[in-house]
């Protein structure tokens, strides 16, 4: 499923925090979106998940304007979203939180006050758990689980809502090295899998350079650059603005919070 946005803005008060910005996604694609600090990343995210009302602009799936859908009935639309920190319930079992998604998604939240789920709700639950590798820890209780599987539990909660679009922010945030590359391999693999839309928000330029197809800049709620990792990696503007040095681009080494 194809997503653009077109002339989107929204301001808080005084500060634009996303300025008249348009960017197509083609179905199928990997992208990222990098910026500094306040480049207005998240909000972004915000805007086409409906979490905020966008000012002006468009948001766009399949060439359909869901701008005026509530954020429930963008999810319904495909349009699926995990977090920097992992919204699951952290009394509940890996298994149980996915069962609660899979069962709201077809509009059957009285089964959850029953004791026995369905079979197809158990069956569809095991499959996402499969599906993000949480099939090992699919009995264990969200708060004990390592950081690492609890960003996964997020991605697979996202999963269990079937969407055709899939929005990342910073999906390695808090992780050592190894452990960020084996998430982003574990992304990557859900991408594939699943044929999604995929779009993350990412600081680690080494990530971003070695797994994305295109890249968009953000700057001051603007689009500074997009364009392939090469493409971003020379663009002097990026490099002012965000990556530092050649040198730093060149290495594809970064640290920049988003």
């Amino acid at each position: 499923m194809s997503l653009e946005v077109r002339n989107l803005t929204k301001a808080f008060g005084g500060l634009r925090a996303i300025d008249d910005v348009s960017l197509q996604f083609p179905s199928g694609s990997l992208s990222a979106v990098i910026g500094p600090n306040g480049a207005g990343k998240s909000t972004f995210f915000n805007l086409i998940c409906g979490a905020f009302p966008a000012d002006t602009g468009q948001v766009l799936l399949e060439g359909r304007d869901v701008s005026g859908l509530s954020r429930t009935a963008r999810v319904r639309e495909g349009i699926g979203r995990a977090f920097q920190v992992a919204s699951c319930f952290p009394s509940m079992t890996v298994a149980e939180n996915l069962m609660a998604a899979a069962t709201s998604h077809v509009g059957q939240w009285g089964d959850l006050r029953g004791r026995f789920p369905s079979p197809e709700v158990r069956r569809r639950a095991m499959e996402i758990a499969e599906l993000a590798g949480l099939e090992q820890v699919a009995n264990t209780q969200a708060a004990i689980l390592s950081h690492g599987d609890q960003k996964l539990l997020d991605i697979a909660l996202a999963l269990a809502l079937e969407p055709r679009v899939l929005l990342l922010d910073e999906p390695t945030a808090g992780m050592g090295p190894e452990e960020r590359w084996r998430m982003i391999e574990r992304v990557r693999g859900l991408w594939e899998r699943q044929k999604l839309t995929l779009v993350f928000i990412e600081h680690d330029m080494d990530i971003v350079f070695a797994v994305a197809s295109t890249i968009r800049v953000l700057c001051y709620g603007r689009v500074l650059a997009e364009g392939t990792p090469d493409e971003i990696r020379a663009n002097q503007a990026v490099i002012d603005a965000y990556l530092g040095t050649e040198e730093h681009a060149a290495s594809g080494s970064g640290g920049h919070a988003a």
